[in-house]
């Protein structure tokens, strides 16, 4: 799924990453001098703290092209200077000239680290990284469910806020891109500016609503993983934190399904035997993800990491039935279709041994699904026996599967209101009279005695209530 979601132009892999990184394409070559800000103050490269020091001069630069390459560091960290400064993006029209200037040198700045012209110097590194420290790392706007006050709004409902200063932000998170999959980049200098800190600062940004920078934040994330390899541990773990906040506390997080797309990539390449840290990875956060309402969201790629695991061991399938069956929604109808959905795809990688592990509680489950007024959430557990695994592992199963759903088959077919809902249960029904018909029959006798008991027991309450009625008359009238 990652591969398919961030596709870029080509660049040399690493060894320990495998799939293909996203961004936009940087285009146009840069024609005009760019200039530098002088008296911009520099803040701190600790903190991130903004510039906030007026421009009182400007004068040309400039382009790389046009100085030696001895000259060349020296001009590299004077861009950088020229873009620690933060534009007011909210007026349009006021410092464009300026902005236009930043953006020039930006661009700049990621053709030379992408083109490999010139290995950047260590102390040019540092100074990079804390432009970018200073231009990402900020404070976001309130969401709108904190503007109105309003919770549980769907995703699709409202239009995505757009960060107002992406034409340099996006930039920036080229610039970065680019700086941690150049293969000029020497791991060891960069992880003293790319630290557990920045990491930590990086997946807080994920919290943002413009979807265009949870991408960049992404990929680069990603690739942040793949070549920092002291720094996997931490990122899992950190990762496992927002997930607990999530979960039990806010359920409020823009970033959730982005995550969960960089999971699913790490997960499927995760070694076996599988490491204890991972299972519980998979107990403590991914199932309880399944928890929170604004499921929809992000289902999709947990979808994808749950199956990721099941695949990867097959003794996981009764860990994970049981705990969507833990989870099950009771009244949410468009969340239990979901559901539905990743139940199939889980059963489709389940092995006999651990089918019969779960299979009465999860066919009383269906059964109720097939019952249910909600015509998509019948015609979605009905659509199961569309799947040949799922059919064998119940033709396997049958004489315990069959006595647990009957009694749902017959109400389907005496009293659904939904034509399409009862035509799937006939074809069902059909099914196993042909797959056993003795033990069809039997089931058949079975759910006849029981509703003629339940009528006898329906009689006799009719009986006394009426014993009890007469009763109450007589006692009036006497």
């Amino acid at each position: 799924m990652l591969n398919k979601l961030m596709k870029r132009g080509p660049k040399k892999p690493s060894k320990t990453d495998t799939d293909v990184y996203s961004g936009h394409q940087i285009s146009g070559s840069v024609s005009t001098s760019n200039v530098v800000v002088n008296h911009a103050s520099r803040g701190s490269a600790d903190d991130g703290a903004r510039v906030s020091a007026p421009v009182t001069t400007v004068e040309a630069l400039p382009m790389f092209r046009d100085v030696p390459a001895s000259e060349r560091q020296q001009l590299f960290l004077r861009k950088c200077h020229v873009c620690c400064f933060l534009f007011d993006f909210t007026d349009t029209l006021k410092m464009v000239k300026e902005k236009e200037i930043k953006r020039l040198n930006l661009v700049e700045l990621v053709d030379y680290v992408q083109s490999g012209s010139g290995k950047v110097t260590e102390s040019n590194q540092e100074e990079m990284i804390r432009m970018i420290k200073l231009n990402i790392f900020r404070c976001l706007p309130p969401s709108a469910h904190e503007n109105t006050g309003s919770v549980g709004i769907e995703a699709d409902e409202d239009e995505p806020y757009l960060e107002p200063s992406w034409p340099h932000l996006q930039l920036v998170y080229e610039l970065l891109l680019r700086y941690v999959v150049s293969t000029d980049t020497d791991t060891k200098v960069a992880k003293k500016y790319i630290d557990s800190s920045f990491v930590l600062k990086l997946l807080d940004m994920f919290d943002t609503e413009d979807p265009r920078e949870r991408e960049y934040l992404k990929t680069i994330l990603h690739r942040i993983y793949g070549k920092f390899m002291v720094h996997r541990p931490f990122i899992r773990k950190s990762i496992n934190n927002i997930f607990y906040q999530f979960i039990y506390e806010t359920e409020r997080n823009s970033g959730i399904a982005e995550l969960l797309e960089i999971l699913g990539s790490i997960i499927n390449g995760f070694a076996l035997p599988m490491k204890e840290e991972h299972k519980l990875f998979l107990m403590r956060a991914l199932i309880p993800l399944h928890k929170p309402k604004p499921i929809a969201m992000y289902h999709q790629q947990l979808a994808y990491c749950i199956i990721q695991f099941v695949e990867k061991d097959n003794k996981l399938a009764d860990t994970v039935i049981r705990g969507l069956l833990k989870y099950w929604p009771i009244t949410n109808c468009q969340k239990e279709v979901l559901f539905l959905g990743e139940l199939e795809e889980v059963l489709e990688a389940t092995q006999p041994a651990e089918f019969q592990r779960c299979m009465v509680p999860l066919f009383r489950q269906i059964a109720r699904c097939l019952n249910s007024s909600h015509f998509q959430v019948a015609e979605r557990a009905l659509f199961m026996w569309n799947n040949e695994h799922i059919v064998s592992l119940i033709a396997q199963n049958r004489t315990v599967v069959l006595p647990i759903i009957f009694e749902a088959l017959e109400m389907n077919i005496q009293a659904h209101w939904n034509p399409a809902v009862h035509g799937l249960t006939s074809n069902i029904r059909k099914m196993f009279m042909e797959m056993d018909i003795v033990l069809f029959e039997e089931c058949q006798r079975q759910y006849t005695e029981k509703q003629a008991h339940a009528k006898v027991a329906h009689d006799q309450r009719e009986q006394i209530w009426q014993r009890l009625a007469d009763s109450v008359v007589v006692h009036q009238i006497g």
